[in-house]
């Protein structure tokens, strides 16, 4: 991750601290995740940037040195998509990737859809 003199309150604040094609990366990823959840709150949750449903944390997404991960927030969801998951490096609650190699925004849609319904029950 790129050194910040002060925590982002937000992820505009986040992202202008990041790489230029991190940055790119994540803001593709950020519009994906929106066109879905359009009512969703922006904010920073652990550091990282991060969407909000009915008070309950649903993705998020960070840059660190040598990738950029995306969050479902819930092991369960991933390991719902692990064929999806093939081509990028996986643990626990974390997807990794590259913005040469960008996560597809049809895999993300389907992550967060997944989310949206882990969250609803």
């Amino acid at each position: 991750m790129t050194s910040r003199k002060a925590k982002p309150k937000t992820i505009d604040e986040y992202l202008a601290g990041v790489k230029a094609d991190y940055r790119e990366a994540l803001e593709k990823l950020r519009q994906t995740i929106r066109a879905v959840v359009p009512n969703a709150e922006e904010c920073i949750s652990y550091g990282i940037p991060a969407f909000r449903l009915n008070g309950r944390l649903l993705v998020g997404f960070g840059a660190w040195a040598d990738h950029c991960s995306f969050y479902p927030m819930s092991s369960t969801t991933l390991r719902k998509f692990q064929r999806d998951m093939k081509n990028f490096q996986t643990s626990k609650g974390t997807l990794r990737f590259s913005p040469d190699k960008p996560l597809p925004a049809r895999f993300v849609k389907k992550l967060v859809q997944a989310r949206i319904t882990n969250i609803h029950g």
